[in-house]
């Protein structure tokens, strides 16, 4: 046998059974050849008897395939076995994968042996046998080869659908409500490239700016310019489709000529909605699409490993954007939770405020105050900055045991009874108790019911110290100390912030925590005077506080 060149059409498991079935065609004293469709020779196994004229052999074999039927006709299923030469010696047929029947196989059944057979008909009775063989080879060859193809075939429909279960997975799983919608955008963006290879994709997302609904650009990856007008554009053709009835917009020169006019660099494009979660109340409506059910969209252009998008396609982009519109609706609705829950915690913390005109806005303080303690000390590496938010919201509700104490013993003017005092000692129990009842406040249950607690064990209502105490307890007993200190009580004015500097200094270690202590007095405690008195405006360049408390309130609700 001599391998002359290798066919790409044919597999090794093809070559092998070809290598086969020639072997027992020369066991019979016959030449086996096997042609690509160039006539180049791919194998050929010779008797030590003939040698084969491999010229004459391709020219056969070239004539077999210009004889082969449409490869669109169900005939061609059946194989096509040829008798060609002077003593019809010459056997072909033509053989390869269903949809690539690419080689030529050809028997020279040698008429020199057969010529010297005891009778004329007996040569005939040869070539028909290896007629018949090479037919029912070609058949087992053609049917192994349609399996192997609708194999393959599923298996790649089968990769195909296991990633895209894959990708909705990881879309279903990375929904966390305090995800950004920017990172998770993105990740669905990432994510669709590596399994939908495309030059550029693109999420747009519906935003209010000056009263009016623009479409921006939130996420995207590869090759894709979207300003303000395209967006536009795409919104509008992408109706258009919608009120068709169609899922998406689809458009292509592949089969017929653009439907829109596009620039110059885009060949195929796909575009499908990101619905809110009205949609489906205004179908059941018998409404149309429209603006107030989109609230973005999903781009991508020019596919790379095929000529233009297609309903597979669609089917999954639609998927990947309601995944992303789920999560942006969430996200949303998250926020006016958020919003809606700090504002009913502030104004349950403004109702303890006016029990006692003298503490009014107290509670405020005292959050921002425990927040300015925590970030010196996350900026020593003494506290996870993940403790902020708890710090934040325990300084807000950690007097929210009040509201059992009754507004004259709050209010009283001079110097409390042995029951008053000891009526006030029980506001950190009545507050822990409170907030336990609420499953997403039991993290600042502790920092409420120890805010009183001090080092030296003679804080309120266990009495505990030092190492028992929980930080952020101890951050909020400090800052609810220089809030006190500083502002005006009935039985006594307010302190300068040098005079309270000053307690504070002499409390270390026996009221206050030192470390607690040491990072509140290293900071810039004028600068955290002048925001207080300037009611928080202009805090934290980059977010407001009212903003913050939602954060808070995120890191809490999850």
């Amino acid at each position: 046998m001599i391998h002359q060149t290798k066919n790409a059409e044919l597999t090794s498991e093809q070559l092998r059974e070809l290598d086969k079935f020639g072997q027992k065609i020369n066991g019979l004293g016959a030449n086996f050849a096997v042609f690509d469709r160039t006539g180049r020779l791919i194998q050929l196994w010779e008797t030590g008897n003939h040698k084969s004229c491999l010229e004459e052999l391709a020219g056969y074999a070239l004539d077999a395939l210009k004889k082969e039927p449409d490869r669109d006709s169900r005939i061609q299923d059946l194989p096509r076995v040829t008798r060609c030469g002077e003593k019809s010696h010459i056997i072909t047929s033509v053989v390869g994968s269903n949809s690539n029947r690419d080689a030529v196989v050809v028997i020279d059944c040698n008429p020199e042996e057969s010529g010297n057979l005891d009778a004329p008909h007996k040569a005939g009775l040869l070539n028909t046998m290896f007629a018949e063989m090479l037919e029912l080879f070609t058949c087992s060859f053609i049917m192994e080869s349609k399996v192997n193809d609708q194999i393959e075939r599923v298996t790649t429909e089968l990769t195909m659908v296991y990633e895209e279960l894959v990708l909705l997975h990881k879309l279903s799983t990375n929904m966390h409500l305090t995800e950004a919608d920017g990172n998770f955008l993105q990740m669905a963006c990432d994510s669709l490239t590596d399994i939908v290879s495309v030059e550029g994709i693109a999420i747009l997302l519906e935003k209010k700016i000056d009263g009016q609904k623009h479409l921006n650009l939130a996420a995207g990856s590869g090759l894709i310019d979207i300003d303000e007008h395209t967006a536009a554009v795409l919104h509008d053709r992408l109706l258009e489709e919608l009120h068709l009835r169609n899922e998406a917009l689809l458009d292509s020169d592949v089969d017929t000529p653009f439907k829109y006019d596009w620039p110059d660099n885009i060949r195929n494009i796909i575009v499908v909605p990101l619905y809110s979660k009205d949609k489906e109340k205004n179908n059941n409506k018998k409404t149309s699409c429209g603006n107030s059910n989109i609230i973005g969209l999903l781009v991508a252009i020019n596919r790379l490993d095929k000529p233009d998008f297609d309903s597979t396609d669609a089917k999954l982009f639609t998927s990947v954007a309601a995944g992303c519109a789920v999560f942006v609706e969430n996200g949303r609705l998250f926020k006016d939770l958020k919003d809606l829950f700090i504002g009913s915690l502030r104004a349950l913390t403004n109702s303890i405020d006016a029990k006692d005109q003298y503490t009014r806005g107290h509670s405020e303080r005292v959050a921002f105050i425990s927040k300015w303690i925590a970030d010196k000390l996350v900026e020593k590496g003494l506290l996870a900055e993940t403790e902020v938010t708890k710090v934040y919201l325990t300084g807000l509700l950690h007097d929210i045991g009040k509201m059992g104490i009754e507004e004259a013993v709050l209010r009283k003017n001079g110097k409390l009874t042995e029951e008053e005092r000891c009526c006030i000692t029980t506001h950190p129990s009545v507050g822990a108790s409170i907030l336990s009842e609420i499953k997403q406040m039991r993290e600042i249950v502790p920092g409420v019911l120890c805010h009183h607690e001090r080092e030296d064990g003679k804080g309120y209502p266990n009495g505990i110290k030092s190492e028992q105490i929980p930080m952020v307890s101890k951050i909020i007993a400090l800052a609810d100390s220089f809030d006190a200190m500083t502002s005006k009580r009935t039985y006594r004015d307010a302190l300068s912030v040098k005079q309270a500097i000053r307690e504070i200094e002499r409390g270390l270690g026996t009221q206050f925590d030192e470390t607690v202590g040491k990072a509140f007095l290293e900071s810039d405690i004028y600068k955290l005077w002048d925001i207080i008195q300037k009611g928080f405006s202009g805090v934290y360049e980059d977010s407001a506080l009212s903003e913050f408390g939602t954060l808070a309130v995120g890191a809490l609700i999850r």
